[in-house]
């Protein structure tokens, strides 16, 4: 039988969504890079709240749910207890850019080697349509009937300046390219950001506007980082403006915040039995004789 990586579980997002592009291009991806020799249960997805969120539930990898805007620190968690894993993150962007932000600035700076997904459809869904740190001026909502007074945030500029090592955005409903950002995002060393912009088909469908002004970016050096940042600020997720996709930034060789902290880095076998010892400590199960900390 042929393996499909997704579960039995009731799928509860609305017809249209963008969360199930996102859904199964990245469990092509994750069937492809376990095709290449990467093994599946060497991977985490850890997701946070909203509507997204349900992804965990959807694909049949190790997933972690954590609380609203904290999808990173438990990612980060993961990552420096157990280095040779790949992590991924899956966060709203209500859930990233709002109560998460902090997290995120640290993230990028300190270049921690995750792959950070935000399902960026720039409203909150799940709560039936208030607005969001990316939803554009003047956006009426069921909090805000009479539109908001707030310029969004630019994330892409944010992770630029605060020294992501990767920097993207993807759409939807060009999902070829999504799946290409999303491999390339699994395959950089260090943090990697993709911001994929999604429609909320019940409270903010963008359909004709991403696809009248959203374009592949093509020629571009991801290397550049004036050039990337340039790209960055055409659009402001709010005016009438070209909307470039693709990876606008991309740095290797930086210092991986995971190697400084493993250093000199723990064997596998020295970190199983750590991470053994602490399950049995908290499960109560100590051999006879040793006494807890």
């Amino acid at each position: 039988m042929k393996r499909t990586l997704i579960t039995p579980a009731r799928n509860t997002w609305c017809p249209g969504c963008g969360n199930f592009a996102i859904l199964h291009t990245l469990r092509d991806v994750l069937l492809e890079r376990e095709r290449e020799g990467h093994s599946l249960e060497q991977t985490v997805l850890v997701s946070g709240i909203g509507c997204h969120a349900k992804i965990a539930d959807y694909l049949d990898i190790n997933s972690f749910y954590a609380i609203h805007g904290r999808t990173i620190p438990v990612a980060t968690g993961i990552k420096l207890a157990h280095p040779d894993l790949s992590v991924i993150c899956c966060a709203g962007d209500g859930d990233c850019y709002a109560e998460g932000l902090d997290h995120l600035v640290f993230a990028a700076k300190r270049n921690i080697d995750l792959t950070m997904i935000v399902h960026d459809n720039r409203v909150y869904g799940l709560t039936t349509g208030q607005y969001t740190p990316t939803s554009p001026l003047n956006f009426k909502g069921r909090s805000t009937p009479g539109g908001t007074h707030e310029k969004p945030l630019n994330p892409l500029a944010l992770m630029l300046a605060s020294g992501a090592t990767m920097v993207s955005r993807a759409y939807t409903r060009q999902l070829d390219h999504l799946r290409g950002v999303l491999a390339e995002g699994m395959a950089h060393r260090g943090f990697a950001f993709i911001d994929v912009l999604q429609i909320c088909a019940s409270f903010f469908d963008m359909t004709g506007y991403y696809n009248e002004h959203t374009y592949l970016l093509s020629g571009n050096d991801p290397s550049d980082f004036w050039e990337a940042w340039k790209i960055a600020r055409e659009w402001d997720y709010s005016t009438d403006a070209p909307i470039a996709l693709g990876t606008l930034y991309r740095s290797s060789g930086e210092p991986v915040y995971d190697d400084a902290y493993h250093s000199p880095p723990q064997s596998q076998t020295e970190r199983d039995a750590a991470v053994r010892a602490l399950i049995d400590r908290k499960a109560g199960r100590l051999p006879p004789g040793v006494k807890d900390a």
